[in-house]
């Protein structure tokens, strides 16, 4: 009788095992959580903007031909990579952060400021024409709606400064003129602010 107890307790068990591993099996696949069922939940790392240019290695001093050490010098040859998604505009800066600007603590050296670069765009040819471009860019430097070259004295050299930003707007900041270059430089700043989607910087060397 113990016996036979023993084996429905056993038939029960297996029975149940059974039906257990089959409602299992039957559940349909349930999608991995976002992120790749990476740690905390996170997605892939968006990868960043980049900018590069073949006229100097990053850090390297720039040639004369893109400097006031020429009669008559060019804007680099850029291109960048990696867009932020929904880009829309970019915003190029080139400043000279050694000096400052009428004894202030916000403004440096303005040797070039573009904007509305369409989002398209991967790059900028080497001698951007003045002014306003037919692709609707603007741009403005301290002496004129143009590149500035580098023209640090001789002396410790200066670190010029490219930043590239991608934005998720285009800006309506009006062209100006070179006596408002530090105005229209921080109404460009101004605008950006909230719709930075990344940020590339590039640093190049130069002294007379």
């Amino acid at each position: 009788m113990l016996i036979r107890r023993m084996w429905t307790g056993f038939f029960a068990a297996a029975i149940f095992t059974i039906v257990t591993i089959a409602s299992a099996l039957a559940q349909p696949a349930q999608p991995p959580a976002p992120g790749g069922g990476q740690r905390g939940g996170r997605g892939p790392a968006t990868p960043p903007l980049l900018m590069t240019t073949t006229a100097w290695e990053d850090g390297g001093v720039i040639p004369d031909k893109y400097t006031q050490a020429s009669a008559s010098p060019v804007s680099p040859a850029l291109t960048w990579s990696q867009v932020p998604p929904g880009t829309q505009s970019f915003v190029l800066l080139l400043h000279d952060p050694e000096p400052v600007l009428n004894k202030g603590s916000k403004m440096d050296i303005t040797h070039w400021l573009i904007w509305n670069i369409p989002g398209t765009s991967t790059g900028l040819a080497e001698g951007v024409a003045q002014g306003e471009l037919p692709d609707g860019s603007r741009q403005v430097s301290l002496r004129s709606n143009a590149y500035m070259g580098p023209g640090a004295p001789a002396g410790p050299y200066h670190h010029y400064t490219f930043e590239l930003y991608a934005l998720d707007t285009k800006l309506d900041v009006p062209q100006g003129t070179s006596q408002e270059a530090a105005a229209t430089r921080t109404a460009v700043v101004n605008a950006m602010d909230g719709h930075v989607l990344g940020k590339a910087v590039l640093v190049a060397r130069f002294h007379r």
